[in-house]
């Protein structure tokens, strides 16, 4: 056993509040009058050479003395701290307990200063020893200076690729700066709600990189499509003021519903008690209603000012009689297709069209591959398997990776590995600590007379602390013990009952996000239909993003390209921050969709035919959509060069999500299954079609009548 050296990444507070994990522990705190431990490893070279014990010798003398630490133990005298080969040695040091927050941060400071000045000892030889100190009252301050620099780095790499991605769009540096002028307000904007939410609730290091994350992304994507759409509303209208007001009437009422449902996406997260996944919720949701405010408020103003000095995006409107020819004449299936071809060929976006038009005319065959395609990436999600994890996580040049490694290498198994704590309260039966220790999967166990009279029974798994084997010697104690009073905790027991917390309240925030969603596409769209296949597309882009990510980061399948590795397991942040992120990521682009397609579907030369609205609206938002993932995958791809684990599985899957999403599915799967439903993609009945007209948000005033449901 390493005390305070287990390599365990810092808590993202209690995992599930109220559980028996959680409960024990801080009962028995009064028990056990010490505070946290941490370790240092001492490496490079034989640590018996006469140098390296006089300067450790030392170190420990002037530690001891410090007023926050309790003990530090003298690896030459205690056994185990000491490599077998005389390679390297373990010092771990205890607090005292009762410290404030100011008091344990300045022993734990000069502690770990003074270990690591071991380092300047030099040997025999004229070489120098390695020192990494680390454990939990360091990681914290460890990992939130290394998420600060991840997220420097990401901006410095990210910002001008999105500026070179949006002039290459755009075509000059006045409309491809608005986007960034906006993402910069939104990353301001996040670290303001961050700073927030950080005076009245504990952060995570987490939230630092995926809020910023989130934030840059989002502000660029609804910037996009605020710009482009004024660029075409410019060639329509002369007026900049008026080509502005019909901006924020049509992709304003978009970027409005966008940021809703992203936010009722990520409120789902609040369903859960853990403080690391509530306030994640929180702060993530917030950042989104800055960036919709934003692109609502700041861009409208910054369009009004510079807006006539923008070019007007060229359109063929010459061709525009076609479609309403199309419309009038009804003749054939093969007549209508063939004009709407000719017409695509000849509009701007005539690649999308040709696309939407592929899709359409062979619905079925197109759904049936692209569905079977996803489900088979989807497949890895059945075996996911979820730990809170160790350093090995963490990137090879960090202090705590170094230990962990260190540790790994020099001391038999076991060494950097948790215990699983049995509390046996007075009153269990006599042989209940006997029949405990039996249990298959104890390695060794270890006991401790309490002051209460409850011992303290301290079971070494197989294995790594949360991995397979800890958590079913968790259940098995659990199963074991009955009625008798006896409690599990430690770190396999926290990820048990987490893992039971998330299936209990999973439903819940599903039920939530789901309903909510329903309600806003309804109003949204006015249709009954079009909301239930959105939802089922989106789920399946989804899971096959995160059966991706299970394939590359839990089976360990080209994890070291990306600069991670196969850890049997994904971080048990990753896959509800991915799942909540990514849905409403997808939402976004399906609502760029959905609104051009209804705003041809309503008016226009298209009106009223259902074909030739979904190649019109693929028209004229397949170009925002697919600039905007490509946006996103920069933005994603900047954070993923930090190589933290859980960022790196989080980042590829919102960029796998993103770019499925915004290619296979919407491009494919929208059209196949819009143009299988028919005029029923439209439908609702009489009564909630008064309750749409009367209460809908819509960016035209008298919509055309929907048609009742019918074959086609």
């Amino acid at each position: 056993m390493c005390p305070g050296g287990s390599g365990h990444l810092p808590s993202t507070g209690a995992l599930a509040p109220g559980r028996e994990a959680v409960q024990p522990e801080a009962r028995d705190a009064r028990l056990d009058p010490d505070g946290d431990e941490f370790t240092a490893v001492v490496t490079g070279g034989p640590v018996r050479d006469g140098a390296v014990r006089a300067a450790v010798s030392g170190a420990l003398a002037d530690v001891r003395e410090s007023p926050g630490i309790a003990r530090a133990a003298d690896p030459y005298t205690t056994e185990g701290l000491m490599a077998a080969d005389g390679s390297a040695l373990l010092i771990p040091v205890t607090l005292k307990g009762g410290l404030d927050d100011d008091a344990e941060e300045d022993a734990v400071g000069d502690a770990a200063d003074r270990l690591r000045e071991i380092a300047a000892a030099p040997l025999s030889s004229g070489d120098r020893v390695d020192v990494a100190v680390s454990g939990d009252p360091l990681l914290g301050e460890q990992m939130g200076g290394r998420a600060e620099e991840d997220v420097a780095r990401a901006e410095l790499i990210t910002l001008p690729a999105v500026l070179v991605v949006l002039l290459l769009i755009f075509g000059g540096l006045r409309a491809a700066g608005l986007p960034l002028l906006v993402a910069v307000s939104g990353v301001a904007g996040a670290f303001l709600t961050l700073f927030g939410f950080g005076q009245f609730t504990e952060i995570s290091v987490y939230a630092v990189q995926v809020v910023t994350m989130l934030g840059l992304g989002l502000a660029v994507d609804y910037a996009l499509l605020m710009v482009m759409r004024f660029r075409e509303e410019r060639v329509r209208e002369s007026d900049v003021v008026r080509a502005v007001r019909a901006t924020v009437a049509h992709a304003g009422r978009t970027v409005l519903f966008s940021g809703l449902t992203v936010a009722v996406c990520l409120s789902g997260l609040v369903w859960f008690p853990s403080p690391f996944l509530r306030s994640m919720g929180l702060a993530a949701g917030a950042v989104v209603v800055v960036d919709m405010l934003a692109a609502l408020t700041l861009l409208p103003a910054l369009l009004t000012l510079f807006g006539g000095k923008m070019t007007p995006r060229e359109r063929r409107v010459r061709t525009l009689p076609r479609l309403r020819t199309l419309h009038k004449l009804r003749t054939s299936k093969a007549t209508s297709t063939a004009t709407s071809t000719a017409t695509a060929q000849r509009e701007p976006g005539a690649f999308f069209a040709r696309l939407a038009l592929f899709s359409v005319r062979r619905p079925l065959a197109v759904a049936t591959t692209v569905v079977a395609a996803l489900a088979v990436l989807a497949l890895p999600v059945f075996g996911m398997r979820i730990e809170i994890g160790d350093a090995r996580q963490l990137p090879h040049n960090t202090e705590a990776r170094q230990l962990y490694d260190a540790v790994r290498e020099h001391f038999p198994p076991g060494t950097d590995t948790n215990t699983v704590d049995v509390l046996i309260r007075p009153g269990a039966e006599p042989d209940c600590e006997r029949k405990i220790r039996a249990l298959p999967g104890v390695t060794r166990a270890e006991s401790e007379r309490l002051s209460d009279g409850t011992t303290l029974l301290s079971l070494t798994p197989r294995g790594s602390a949360d991995g397979p084997a800890a958590t079913r010697l968790v259940e098995r104690v659990r199963e074991l013990r009955g009625a008798e009073p006896v409690e599990v905790t430690g770190t396999a027991a926290s990820l048990v009952d987490f893992r039971g917390m998330l299936a209990e309240r999973a439903p819940w925030a599903v039920l939530t996000v789901l309903a909510g969603l329903f309600v806003l596409l309804f109003a949204f769209t006015g249709s009954l239909l079009s909301p239930l296949r959105t939802l089922l597309t989106t789920l399946l882009s989804l899971g096959a993003a995160l059966g991706v990510v299970v394939w590359v980061f839990q089976d360990g399948h080209g994890a070291s390209l990306l600069g991670g590795e196969g850890l049997g397991a994904l971080s048990l942040t990753a896959p509800p921050l991915i799942i909540a992120i990514a849905f409403g990521l997808a939402m976004d682009y399906e609502l760029f969709i959905l609104a051009r397609m209804r705003e041809s579907w309503t008016s226009g030369p298209s009106a009223g035919d259902h074909r030739a609205a979904i190649v019109a609206g693929l028209r004229s938002s397949g170009r925002v959509v697919s600039c905007a993932a490509l946006l996103l995958a920069i933005v994603f791809g900047g954070f993923m060069t930090g190589g933290f684990s859980p960022i790196l599985q989080i980042g590829l899957g919102l960029t796998l999500a993103v770019l499925i999403d915004a290619t296979v599915v919407r491009m494919f799967l929208v059209p196949a299954a819009m143009a299988l439903l028919g005029r029923r993609a439209w439908w609702a009945p009489p009564r909630l079609r008064r309750v749409h007209q009367r209460y809908g948000l819509s960016e035209t005033p008298e919509p055309t009548p929907e048609p009742t449901p019918q074959a086609h």
